[in-house]
Order: C-alpha cells, then structure tokens, then sequence
C-alpha cells in the first residue's frame, strides 16, 4: 500500500537539511531502485522553486511499504530527523487516484 509521509521543518533547518541531505537522497533513491517511490521532494518556504536562503518548510514522500507500521519505521530512521530538520512527521496511508 501507497503511506504519505509528511514532514515539517524546524524553523532556519537549510544548513541542516544541507548537512543531511546526501544520506537522506540516498535513502529515497533506494525506494525509487525498488520501484516503490511515486513521488518526494520539499516544500519551498517562499512561493518559488528555487527559495534561496528562505529554504524550505517541509518534504512530502508518497511511497510503498508493506504496512504503516514500515513506512513510519522507516520515516523514523531519516537521516533528517537525525540531524534535527523536522520538527514533525505524519505517516497516513494514501490512495492515489489520478492520474
């Protein structure tokens, strides 16, 4: 089954994110190897692709685990909740219907 998770940054975490960021697209690249990413990426804190400095407010990953429990697992081990980027994470089930 399809999890979303949803994570929301602490406040000024680009150097974090930074910091953290090859290890934690490493992570997300093995679920893409494995055919179980729909789709990841951040959210921009200022309305533009490219936020500079403002850097961003949070992630979404849309993935497959075999449960909720593994997904939340797995979002638990992220290598930005390590380093201290996300202030909260949210793990619910999804259901994609378009397209």
């Amino acid at each position: 089954m399809l999890y979303a998770i949803i994570s929301e940054d602490v406040a000024n975490s680009l150097e974090r994110r930074m910091t953290a960021r090859p290890d934690h697209l490493a992570r997300i690249e093995t679920l893409r190897d494995e055919g179980r990413l729909v789709l990841a990426g951040p959210h921009p804190a200022v309305d533009t692709e490219n936020p500079g400095d403002a850097g961003f407010s949070g992630s979404l990953i849309v993935a497959e685990f075999d449960s909720l429990e593994a997904a939340q697992s797995w979002a638990d081990a992220d290598p930005y909740i390590i380093a201290g980027v996300y202030a909260k994470v949210i793990v619910k089930p999804f259901k994609k219907v378009l397209p």
